[in-house]
């Protein structure tokens, strides 16, 4: 029986052999800590960061009295933001090794509502 984290390495690894972002089409990559959610707009080809965005400044936490989930949709609709002024519409989703499940799927669906297509 594999550790937890050694099953997450071994999906990233999984996913990242068949997800690669290019100029036209940038790889959405979503990173979360038990605290805090990061995502990047990455062009592998130039191995170049076009956006990124987290939750560290939406606001502090006395302010934001609401689920880790609702502000991980937060961030997925500031990312999507982010990529319209660069000119992206369009991303390939890498999840990480996470389950798409949770603070994950609630970013993904935020990029979409903001208008990123998957």
């Amino acid at each position: 029986m594999l550790p937890k984290k050694e099953k997450k390495i071994r999906r990233h690894k999984r996913i990242r052999s068949k997800v690669k972002g290019t100029s036209s089409c940038p790889r959405l990559s979503v990173f979360h800590s038990n605290s805090h959610i990061y995502c990047q707009i990455i062009d592998d080809e130039k191995g170049e960061t076009l956006a990124a965005a987290n939750d560290l400044g939406l606001k502090t936490k006395n302010e934001r009295k609401t689920t880790k989930t609702k502000v991980a949709f937060e961030v997925g609709k500031l990312i999507a933001e982010k990529a319209k002024e660069k000119g992206i519409k369009k991303v390939v989703f890498d999840r990480g090794g996470y389950q798409y499940h949770g603070k994950v799927k609630a970013l993904a669906d935020g990029a979409r509502e903001g208008g990123l297509e998957f």
